[in-house]
């Protein structure tokens, strides 16, 4: 990826869900060297070792170890954010997690966990965020993390897709909700990304279809009108891009960053 001009979000305080690796690492990484003060929150109770290199490089961010799913985990990042860096500005809200089986074999377990993680667990973070940036008069910016699986289903993968059609619909209620607020609120919607987490699919996929470790990935790869997976370092142009003030007349809207995967 070419790098991104110099500090476009100075000023800016930004919390990020799902943040200790994959493509939350990557978005708090360019967040911080353009300048924004950064709250990274994830479920493990310590920094994992990729955070804390960052933060030892960084003395403007934090790691507030959180379960999105739990209000009142919430409402204590909130909280840490604003005693560490003031009223916060930018909500990457990233925290999400996957899981595949076949329609008739998926069960109620499966689909509580999905649903609790991407659906509840990302519309309680920005609700919350959004009732702190209407309390602070902050004209902010969110970015809610939805997926090209999204737009459309798939056999194996009929809770995720639903979960991920979920986010791009509050996206749009609530950026219709806030914008009397001046508050904006939009979505990235990724294709393939080659993430630890592709590969547990790839890993399910083997499961539950036979392919050979690793074939499914490719296929997919493959299959990319770009010819090939993207990286989590392909999203930071657009996580900037919605964050800052450059975007400042773009609202309730989901940029595809997929490859020519998905077309508008």
């Amino acid at each position: 990826m070419k790098p991104l001009p110099a500090q476009r979000l100075q000023g800016k305080h930004a919390v990020l869900t799902g943040a200790a690796g994959g493509i939350g690492l990557a978005v708090a990484t360019a967040y911080l060297e353009q300048g924004a003060r950064c709250t990274l929150a994830d479920l493990p109770e310590q920094a994992p070792p990729d955070v804390a290199e960052l933060l030892a490089r960084h003395p403007q961010a934090q790691y507030v170890a959180t379960d999105v799913t739990q209000t009142a985990a919430i409402a204590a990042l909130i909280a840490q954010a604003e005693q560490a860096f003031g009223p916060i500005t930018t909500l990457y809200n990233n925290a999400g997690i996957f899981d595949m089986a076949p329609l008739l074999d998926s069960d109620e377990a499966m689909f509580d966990r999905i649903f609790a993680v991407n659906v509840k667990g990302a519309f309680f973070v920005m609700q919350q965020v959004l009732a702190h940036m209407v309390q602070h008069g902050t004209q902010g910016a969110v970015i809610n993390m939805a997926s090209q699986a999204g737009r459309r289903g798939h056999p194996m993968v009929a809770h995720y897709c639903a979960s991920k059609a979920a986010v791009i619909s509050h996206t749009q209620s609530a950026a219709l909700a806030m914008a009397a607020h001046h508050i904006r609120v939009n979505a990235i919607a990724p294709g393939v990304i080659d993430t630890p987490m592709w590969d547990r699919i790839d890993a399910l996929f083997a499961q539950h279809q036979g392919t050979a470790p690793g074939e499914r990935k490719r296929q997919v790869g493959a299959a990319v009108p770009l010819g090939y997976m993207g990286t989590p370092e392909d999203i930071c142009g657009a996580a900037v891009f919605l964050a800052s003030d450059e975007a400042s007349y773009i609202t309730a809207q989901t940029l595809n960053v997929c490859g020519g995967n998905v077309m508008n």
